[in-house]
């Protein structure tokens, strides 16, 4: 059995690494397409040395770009590779545009195609990672939900039950692989002179945050007023870095912020566990910090990963409210939220491999 995943963002390529393990140890035959959505040293080829990925079958160069532009490049580049390996499954992850180009090229195919994260909603149609779960969705043969949660939408949607699995999170199976590693190789504190649990870590990346000037910059405020209290560390993502002006940047720096270059998963890993708060509007770190343990203050109006909000880990504050971050942040700081595994158990990879044997046509 033949398998072609496609990955370009970062999340991704940690997604995929412990199915890619996973698959190799069934004696399944993986393709590796690399859409090139993310594309310099620090946000794509340092997470493939870091975490043994293969490298790309196909590295497709799309870059970056509008919407419609960037997935247009990709669908048309992503059926070119489909048509010449002829998959038994195309396996996609999460909600980028590349997931997005990916379904839709194998769907016009009549290639079955497996979604890894299937039935995450926020409900926020704005964001164009919704339309991509969305349609994602609907499109697919093997919907591989990480929660009871997550499967539940689905059949709101009218999801057949045979189609749906849980599988749990991989980026679960990922923390569990690799945070014994990123220990021994990351030297990320000790580079930055920070103690564990004296600093927050903080990510801000979305469109939403980093596209509207005023919302940008009311959330750098609120960053900079927390640096009274905690010292606040924050890997400038190119999105962000592109948005923000000397001025703010120089007003979270002048206050004791400290801005670094994206980091290397090990160093994002090693910094999430010894944080004392993350504060981020990424999908993914919301998971990571629970895995870590680590409470989280989520700038964003809503989350898909409602069940970290309801366990206590995750803390909402909607951007509009940004000038309120510092007592937020500090609530969030203190609170401890209750146990659960509404994720799995470390083992989706490996039910993720089960699922393809089993359902293919």
């Amino acid at each position: 059995m033949k398998i072609v995943s496609v990955v370009g963002a970062r999340p991704q390529f940690i997604k995929a690494a412990p199915v890619s393990r996973a698959l190799a140890r069934a004696g399944l035959s993986e393709c590796l397409v690399h859409t090139g959505q993310h594309y310099d040293q620090s946000m794509s080829g340092n997470f493939f040395e870091e975490l043994n990925l293969k490298q790309p079958d196909h590295h497709l160069g799309i870059g970056s770009g509008s919407h419609g532009r960037q997935t247009g490049l990709m669908l048309e580049a992503i059926e070119t590779a489909l048509t010449a390996e002829r998959p038994d499954w195309l396996l996609v992850y999460g909600d980028t545009n590349s997931t997005l180009a990916a379904a839709l090229a194998a769907a016009k195919l009549h290639i079955p195609i497996a979604h890894v994260e299937a039935g995450a909603r926020s409900y926020n149609r704005t964001m164009p990672e919704e339309i991509n779960r969305v349609v994602t969705d609907h499109v697919s043969t093997l919907l591989l939900a990480a929660s009871d949660a997550s499967a539940a939408n689905l059949r709101r949607e009218g999801i057949a039950e045979s189609a749906i699995v849980v599988a749990g999170d991989v980026m679960h199976d990922a923390v569990l692989m690799f945070s014994a590693e990123a220990e021994r190789q990351s030297n990320a504190l000790a580079r930055l002179g920070l103690a564990s649990k004296s600093f927050a870590l903080a990510t801000i990346h979305r469109a939403e945050n980093t596209d509207r000037a005023e919302r940008l910059h009311a959330i750098f405020r609120g960053l900079t007023d927390l640096t009274t209290a905690l010292r606040v560390v924050l890997p400038l993502h190119p999105r962000t870095l592109a948005a923000l002006d000397r001025e703010t940047r120089d007003a979270f720096t002048g206050a004791g912020g400290i801005l670094i270059e994206p980091a290397g998963y090990f160093d994002m890993m090693q910094m999430e566990r010894h944080a004392a708060l993350i504060i981020t509007d990424s999908g993914g770190v919301q998971k990571e910090a629970f895995y870590q343990q680590v409470p989280c203050l989520t700038i964003r109006d809503e989350t898909e990963w409602t069940e970290l909000v309801e366990l206590g880990w995750n803390t909402l504050l909607p951007p509009e409210q940004a000038d309120r971050l510092r007592e937020v942040a500090l609530a969030a700081r203190a609170r401890k939220g209750v146990q659960g595994a509404p994720y799995g158990d470390g083992r989706a990879a490996d039910i993720i491999v089960r699922s393809l044997r089993e359902h293919r046509r």
